[in-house]
């Protein structure tokens, strides 16, 4: 299963919903942090390839001051990605065979539908809500302006290209109670459907 949401969806609530329900989680912005941690392969090829400045003191990567880096870079960025994308493959393929026969194996990836992914999985399943409730929930949770919060949807897929590959659609506009039922519903879909044809949505 791929899941995916735009920002202030609720994406990782449900995450942590269906990890409740048995669901096997990878998260490739978790596997990302990780192929890069203090004393990793990962982060010595970082190293070498962009400068030993991007180093906090104590040898952990600076995430703002790679960040500011490939921001807008799209040559750094490319250079970054070819370094931590083959590490993270390589760990999420570890981790789908360590997985018990029969799990729901559920991928977290924020970007599923900007990297036009859907169709690796069986089942897309998207967190939804409209607009001004992202914003709503961005402004009154994180704290951002309005034009922050702005820029960041914009900067995602739109929510019209998400619901497009969806097999699913979590909508996230009422209780948790509600969204837990939901998540709950969808879960038995997946796992009645086995490794068969995506339910409907």
């Amino acid at each position: 299963m791929g899941l995916t949401g735009g920002v202030a969806s609720g994406k990782s609530t449900v995450t942590a919903m269906l990890r409740d329900l048995g669901a096997v989680v990878i998260d490739a912005d978790v596997l990302a942090r990780e192929v890069v941690a203090r004393g990793t392969p990962g982060l010595t090829a970082v190293v070498e390839a962009f400068g030993e400045e991007l180093l906090t003191p104590e040898g952990d990567l600076d995430r703002p001051a790679m960040g500011r880096l490939v921001f807008g870079d799209a040559e750094s960025r490319r250079r970054l990605e070819a370094i931590v994308h083959p590490l993270v493959y390589e760990r999420i393929a570890a981790l789908e065979a360590e997985a018990p026969a029969g799990a729901v194996v559920v991928h977290d990836i924020p970007l599923l539908a900007e990297n036009r992914r859907a169709g690796d999985f069986d089942h897309v399943v998207v967190v939804d809500a409209p607009r001004e409730l992202q914003l709503e929930r961005m402004l009154r949770d994180r704290g951002w302006t309005r034009e922050d919060a702005e820029s960041r949807i914009d900067a995602q897929a739109s929510r019209e290209d998400r619901l497009a590959v969806a097999t699913h659609v979590v909508e996230n506009t009422g209780t948790r109670e509600d969204l837990r039922d939901r998540v709950a519903e969808v879960f038995a879909d997946v796992v009645s459907a086995g490794s068969g044809a995506p339910g409907r949505p």
